[in-house]
């Protein structure tokens, strides 16, 4: 029986890619470890002893080692304090197991610091190391323009890539174009697995028919869902635009619908108020569990995004693949050349940085055929099926 440790800042018990990873492993007879931080758990219901620096849970027969690592909001110092006080307890911490030493490390960006603690762990046991990369660093900070390509930050993130890389036994990406990038930054690998994000079918639906949230829907209405965070980077104001823009143009039939939270909420509230768009509702947080029902019910799903040339190397979103569960279009501004709306033939990808072109997409699914959208709608479906969860831990067992 393989030992496997997963390393992943953000991971969380009952949801989220490692979790489902991990939920399935043990049935086929694994044992698993996930590391993660205390306050990825924030808003999960478990009990545990945050007063020391290190608990253990088990849930449904994986082990969860909790650090302990302080709260923050936003991206500030707070937040890298958090990530160093996590990578640090979780090396101490775990260095020292005596009973059962892994057979395979697991390391999974968002920050390079898993990496880290993976690698040193590896060392330390004689594990075999996985390398995950989900955010390409400091690749995605330089294209977002947060840092210069030559700052030294840059330098000392590239250097600790390429040796981390170098000394992986096996690299996995969770965006399609990982192989593109490392021939870009001439970094020669064979071992590389592309294994992207998805959905547990099985929950999806148990979620859906059990944990209902019933929307304010009027007859006659066309109802466009947006669900996930509220930052910078979900560019969220094209769509407040596209809203203002279809009132003015007196579609009164399409109706917007906000669920989430972030730090920019309360300035997009303010803008709804400042230019009374009426056909526009946040609702605020809601648990998970609801999520597919609220998705169901939508006419249009829709996501957006910064014009990033990151994207260059494909885009990963989990909240995508639910939109596909849901078997309803999805409405994208997301410019990628792996572009799964386009590929699978389940929504439309309209140009970026256009409140316009995104308004003329929403009217285009409001006017569209019956037969077509149907299409649509069930080509949505068997597209989720593709990235069930079971069929996306065959191929990590296959790194294995």
């Amino acid at each position: 029986m393989q030992n496997i440790w997963i390393i992943n800042h953000y991971a969380k018990p009952y949801s989220g890619r490692h979790y489902k990873f991990a939920e399935i492993l043990v049935k086929r007879n694994y044992k698993v470890k996930i590391v993660c931080a205390s306050t990825s758990l924030k808003h999960i219901d478990l009990t545990y002893d945050n007063k020391k620096n290190r608990s253990e849970k088990d849930v449904k027969g994986i082990s969860f080692s909790i650090i302990k690592a302080r709260d923050y909001y936003g991206n500030g110092k707070e937040r890298l304090k958090n990530m160093l006080e996590f990578s640090y307890g979780a090396y101490k911490s775990l260095k020292k197991e005596k009973k059962e030493k892994p057979d395979v490390i697991y390391a999974s960006s968002v920050h390079p610091l898993n990496w880290v603690v993976g690698y040193l762990l590896a060392k330390k046991y004689k594990a075999k190391l996985i390398i995950e990369t989900r955010d390409l660093w400091p690749e995605t900070l330089i294209r977002m323009g947060r840092i210069t390509s030559t700052s030294i930050l840059a330098k000392i993130l590239f250097r600790l890539e390429k040796f981390i890389y170098q000394k992986a036994d096996h690299l996995i990406f969770t965006m399609p174009g990982g192989e593109k990038y490392l021939n870009e930054r001439k970094m020669k690998y064979e071992k590389v697995s592309y294994i992207n994000n998805g959905v547990d079918l099985t929950e999806f639906d148990s979620n859906a028919q059990s944990n209902i949230y019933t929307l304010p829907i009027e007859k006659e209405t066309f109802n466009v869902v947006y669900t996930g965070s509220m930052g910078i980077a979900n560019s969220l104001e094209v769509i407040l635009e596209a809203a203002k823009y279809l009132k003015e143009k007196k579609y009164s039939n399409i109706r917007f619908h906000f669920f989430g939270d972030g730090y920019l909420k309360e300035e997009l509230e303010q803008y709804v108020k400042d230019y009374q768009l009426s056909n526009v509702t946040y609702y605020g947080r809601v648990h998970k569990n609801k999520i597919p029902s609220i998705l169901k019910q939508a006419d249009l799903n829709i996501v957006t995004s910064q014009n990033l040339s990151i994207y260059d190397y494909g885009v990963s979103l989990n909240k995508l693949f639910e939109y596909f569960a849901s078997g309803k279009p999805t409405l994208s501004n997301i410019p990628t050349p792996y572009n799964k709306v386009e590929k699978y033939n389940v929504g439309l990808t309209v140009k970026p940085d256009s409140y316009r072109t995104l308004a003329e997409g929403i009217i285009q699914f409001n006017n569209m055929n019956s037969n077509e959208y149907n299409q649509i709608c069930i080509n949505s479906r068997k597209t989720a099926e593709k990235f069930e969860f079971k069929n996306l831990t065959t191929l990590l067992e296959k790194t294995f």
